[in-house]
């Protein structure tokens, strides 16, 4: 049964989750621990280099993913493109990313001013692809 490992920094939704068990064949979902998900959702702005930073959660990915697994991986721009690489680079699963439709609804305020509400839906899951 493939797994699919969450490296972002929400909680996977009903919907996500259904179409990960659909269209990936996910049967199992597992986060980061507690540690580790505190330091993918707060990187430091002030690193020079996320080298070091990440060595615990690269440790952690290549001691559980397989060939056959995935990997959602959502976050700091940084972060997420050397994840993406060491995961692609180690043939450690498939890193995906979670595409939305937004939906933007602007409301005119009796006073004039605009409040503007914006949905996110889940559409699919879409996977990283490096190019050459």
């Amino acid at each position: 049964m493939r797994t699919l490992y969450l490296l972002f920094s929400h909680q996977i939704t009903p919907e996500q989750q259904a179409d990960a068990e659909a269209s990936l064949g996910v049967g199992v979902f597992e986060s980061l621990p507690m540690d580790l998900q505190a330091l993918f959702s707060n990187v430091p702005p002030d690193l020079e280099s996320l080298h070091e930073y990440l060595q615990p959660i690269r440790q952690w990915l290549a001691e559980r993913v397989q060939p056959t697994d995935f990997v959602l991986i959502q976050g700091d721009f940084g972060v997420t493109v050397s994840l993406v690489h060491y995961c692609i680079a180690n043939r450690l699963g498939t890193p995906v990313y979670a595409t939305t439709q937004r939906q933007s609804v602007d409301t005119v305020q009796p006073d004039g001013s605009i409040i503007t509400q914006r949905v996110f839906r889940h559409c699919r899951f879409r996977k990283y692809e490096l190019v050459k």
